[in-house]
């Protein structure tokens, strides 16, 4: 029996509030060997008390060894197993931003970059510029045109933009353009398919126009593009668990995801204090709250070990706002790791807590890599995170007689 039949099957709808804490990217390592991670170092009081009264472990977000992107990760601590729902970015963004995808439709996710006189990239992110200037390189974007195809380009924030490629015979089996690296030039998009080689077509003759347009605009004078992606079908958190869900999020990214499930987006400001404020407000309307801080990966992305600490400690220093509202679970964990020491994803099990009335205590103290090793949860897949909660929120019947 699939994962989502049996909590259809199995759920009961008993009142009771279920919070998941997403500081992305959480998981880190030492900068040297012997040392601690950016959470053991840390200090989080707060969290380290809900470790002491509830439970932790580690969680794989999609397999051992396999690093995965937002998108995946988040997928799995909704209860879709990421192997199966194998969703592009590109969809995401587009979500993020309130677009609306049609049938006829390819989403791409892009960045602006920095590329030198020859065309190689020195910095993927553009120097992760203003969304300001990010607004200002799209509309210049939007004056390209290409034969038999329709383009939309919209800006997300700071070095985030979407394209929508709207017309017949489009696939999304297409490379990302995006290497990953830098001194190299951005990719040739090639199509596994005929539908995917007319999108690639499309996608090379608009980076081709985007670096002439962008030419004079350094840091941000050039793109690469990712993620292509159709709308997929996907059954809503609310069918699958029967959970009135919203989302508070600041990135659109992550207000794509929230989307794509069916999660309501509720305006979470732009601070961490805000989206606590919109939580609080909207206590009473909802059954289980998605709550997204970006800022714990985005640090370690930029190798800045001091800087994701302190992003640690703001969120701890905000849980008890949590807390205070009493929920029946509250989680806490990440969809990824992101060490300051590689500045990537990486494929590290990520530290996880679980705090509820009915969970049996594991003796651990403080929340951090090392503790959660050892905890009681043990090394779980994501993709069961939802089903725990729902078992220790009393939503959950007896399986068989």
């Amino acid at each position: 029996m699939h994962l989502h039949q049996l909590m259809r099957d199995l759920r009961e709808d008993n009142g009771s509030k279920i919070v998941l804490v997403v500081a992305d990217g959480l998981g880190g390592l030492p900068m040297e060997f012997g040392g601690k991670t950016e959470l053991e170092t840390a200090k989080t009081p707060n969290l380290d008390s809900m470790v002491r009264e509830g439970v932790c472990g580690l969680s794989i977000p999609v397999l051992p060894g396999i690093a995965p992107g937002s998108g995946p990760g988040h997928l799995g601590l909704f209860g879709y197993d990421p192997l199966e729902y194998r969703i592009g970015r590109g969809i995401l963004e587009a979500l993020g931003i309130n677009f609306q995808v049609g049938p006829r439709d390819v989403a791409v996710r892009g960045n602006f970059c920095t590329v030198n006189d020859k065309g190689l990239i020195t910095d993927r992110r553009a120097g992760r510029p203003s969304t300001e200037r990010c607004v200002d390189m799209c509309k210049k974007m939007q004056a390209i045109k290409i034969p038999g195809v329709e383009i939309f380009v919209e800006p997300v924030r700071e070095h985030r933009f979407v394209v929508v490629f709207r017309g017949d015979n489009l696939g999304d089996l297409v490379n990302d353009t995006d290497p990953q690296a830098l001194n190299v030039a951005p990719l040739h998009a090639v199509g596994e398919d005929a539908a995917s080689q007319n999108t690639a077509k499309a996608i090379n003759h608009f980076a081709v126009e985007a670096g002439k347009l962008l030419k004079n605009d350094a840091p941000t004078n050039m793109v690469t593009l990712r993620g292509f992606a159709r709308y997929p079908k996907i059954a809503t958190m609310q069918d699958i668990y029967g959970l009135r869900c919203a989302c508070i999020a600041v990135y659109p990214m992550y207000k794509g995801l929230a989307r794509l499930v069916g999660m309501d987006i509720l305006d979470a400001g732009a601070t961490l204090a805000d989206q606590m404020e919109t939580l609080k407000k909207s206590w009473d309307k909802y059954d289980f709250f998605f709550l997204h801080y970006k800022y714990t990966d985005s640090t370690g992305e930029d190798g800045n070990f001091d800087a994701k600490v302190a992003k640690i400690e703001a969120l701890d220093l905000e849980m008890p706002k949590v807390r205070g509202l009493n929920p029946d679970v509250v989680i806490v964990t990440g969809d990824h790791s992101t060490p300051s020491k590689m500045k990537a994803h990486s494929w590290h099990p990520v530290p996880t807590l679980l705090s509820a009335k009915t969970v049996r205590p594991d003796g651990a103290v403080e929340f951090g890599e090392a503790s959660c090793l050892r905890g009681g949860l043990g090394q779980v897949e994501a993709k069961y995170l939802m089903s725990l909660a729902m078992a220790h929120a009393g939503r959950l019947g007896k399986y068989g007689a």
